[in-house]
């Protein structure tokens, strides 16, 4: 049995202890999530979370302060695990600028990321947003870490083609390729049906090369 004051075994217990109490707030995200999804924003009670999450209404309160700062995490957490999804399509090796810049629009317009559940807990969450400072915040926020995402990615294409853009110049790439994304992306969800397998990812590809000025590859259509 390890001494109660062995550092080794100490530094273990909280790490176990923080995973654990990482996991919970996690779950409570999840269950929140689900939630909403199934009743809405009002009908996501604190008790109708910890329902679902398996643990009682008070333990909720020991990591959120109340209902709003839990539905801003959950919102948070929609909205940079999307974001996640689509940055992990960057890691690729041996692969050009350009590549990197069509899997990553390519990731924005595909499943996980196209899923009409997604949409409706987005439109649920953005839909209240102007009247809660809050999730307008949670919204702010998401949108500017994607649109930095977006624009580190622009700077590495424009770059490659001997084009070294100023800020203003990749601020607004970038504001117009997030539009074109998002266009496609509400498209995609809402009517995936009527589209071919990687239809929206080509047109999302070439109105981007479009926008920032890239003559098509060798093999692309003019």
């Amino acid at each position: 049995m390890p001494d109660a004051a062995d550092p080794e075994a100490m530094n273990a217990r909280r790490k176990f202890r923080r995973e654990g109490e990482e996991r919970r707030r996690q779950d409570l995200i999840d269950a929140t999530l689900a939630s909403v999804a199934e009743h809405g924003l009002e009908g996501a009670s604190l008790r109708t979370i910890a329902l679902r999450a398996g643990v009682t209404a008070g333990l909720i309160r020991h990591y959120f302060p109340g209902k709003e700062e839990l539905l801003q995490e959950a919102y948070a957490t929609l909205m940079g695990c999307m974001t996640e999804q689509a940055k992990a399509a960057l890691i690729m090796e041996n692969a050009s600028p350009r590549q990197r810049l069509a899997a990553f629009i390519t990731a924005n317009l595909n499943a996980p990321i196209i899923d009409a559940r997604v949409f409706s807990l987005w439109a649920t969450f953005i839909g209240r947003a102007g009247a809660d400072p809050s999730l307008a915040r949670a919204h702010r926020e998401g949108y500017l870490g994607f649109r930095n995402e977006v624009e580190a990615v622009v700077a590495e294409v424009l770059g490659a083609e001997q084009r070294m853009p100023d800020a203003t110049e990749l601020r607004h790439h970038a504001i117009a390729i997030n539009a074109i994304i998002d266009g496609l992306w509400v498209e995609g969800c809402l009517a995936g049906e009527m589209f071919a397998p990687g239809e929206l990812a080509t047109i999302g590809i070439k109105a981007i090369e479009a926008e920032l000025g890239l003559a098509p590859e060798e093999g692309e259509d003019k």
